[in-house]
């Protein structure tokens, strides 16, 4: 099967961490999706053809319509393929909530404990790539130092986990699985891909385990490959739907036809620019042109990045 401009193409690589809670949505939903893998480090000239100087994994593509952050990607699957939902339950903005924890603190926790253990990610390559990207040293000495300490506050996060399931619910919302339990479960597998030191502390908590176990069974949904250059090609070909709305509640005046540039607040920093299309509270949409893929629209979330009045 050929990928077309209404097909998902997720930009990623399978060792991803932020990839796998994507993949797992895309099990829950039993969507149909292009892999299309990009190198772990820079450069990525394919990757920022698309985003316009967005480099962090995963992004997720459809036709000419390119989101960045698993923030917006997830938002825009719910409201494309809302059944089954990633919100089961009455805890919509909870699940946000979590996603927002598991993404800084617990997934902080969890690169302590991979990269302070030792593991062959930490070449000289990727060091200096990840030096880069958070504008900082790249400490292992420092991280192998506070392992032990990040080893307690991981096994922490892990009691929190452990005491949510202890009513017997099969999956962190309830009897069906959601946006709580892929954004919890991606930080397991990392550990569990690269750290033998740290799975045998989420062998520690048995309720954690058989949780882990039954979302790990929901599988990836139904994937396919692409490579980068017909995802480019399919974006050039393509025109983006998102139409122009201005926010009534935009607290900064903005709107559309407005130059604006966007860049998140935490690490890679890398400042996007492009003319605004819509905004609300919970998105902003620019477009931008790039040679190679012509015009496009690149979606952020609005929770972690910042936007600036050009």
């Amino acid at each position: 099967m050929a990928a077309t401009a209404q097909s998902i193409i997720l930009h990623q690589y399978d060792i991803s961490p932020f990839s796998e809670k994507v993949r797992v949505a895309f099990g829950i939903k039993g969507l149909e999706w292009f892999a299309c893998d990009e190198p772990v480090i820079m450069p990525k000239p394919e990757l920022l053809a698309l985003t316009g100087g967005y480099r962090k994994i995963p992004v997720m593509q459809i036709g000419a319509d390119i989101y960045c952050d698993t923030q917006i990607i997830l938002r825009e699957l719910e409201m494309r393929f809302p059944v089954p939902t990633l919100f089961p339950g009455t805890g919509k903005g909870l699940g946000w909530g979590v996603a927002m924890w598991t993404d800084r603190i617990f997934f902080q926790a969890a690169v302590a404990i991979i990269f302070g253990g030792g593991t062959p990610l930490a070449d000289e390559a990727f060091i200096k790539d990840r030096e880069k990207l958070t504008g900082r040293p790249f400490d292992i000495a420092g991280m192998k130092a506070a392992a032990p300490m990040m080893a307690e506050q991981f096994r922490a996060q892990l009691g929190w986990l452990e005491d949510q399931l202890a009513d017997g619910r099969r999956f962190l919302p309830g009897n069906d699985p959601g946006l709580a339990d892929a954004s919890a479960f991606y930080n397991l597998a990392f550990v569990r891909w690269t750290s033998p030191a740290g799975a045998k502390l989420i062998d520690g908590f048995p309720g954690v385990a058989a949780w882990e176990k039954r979302v790990a069974g929901i599988g990836h949904g139904r994937r396919s490959e692409i490579s980068r250059d017909d995802a480019l090609d399919i974006a050039k070909a393509a025109t983006s739907t998102e139409a122009a709305k201005a926010d009534p509640g935009e607290p900064n005046g903005l709107k559309p036809g407005d130059a604006v540039t966007v860049m998140a607040d935490d690490y890679g920093r890398d400042p996007i620019a492009g003319e605004l299309v819509s905004s609300s509270a919970q998105h902003i949409a620019l477009k931008r042109s790039d040679p190679r893929v012509g015009e496009v629209v690149v979606h952020f979330p609005r929770a972690g990045f910042l936007v600036l009045k050009s």
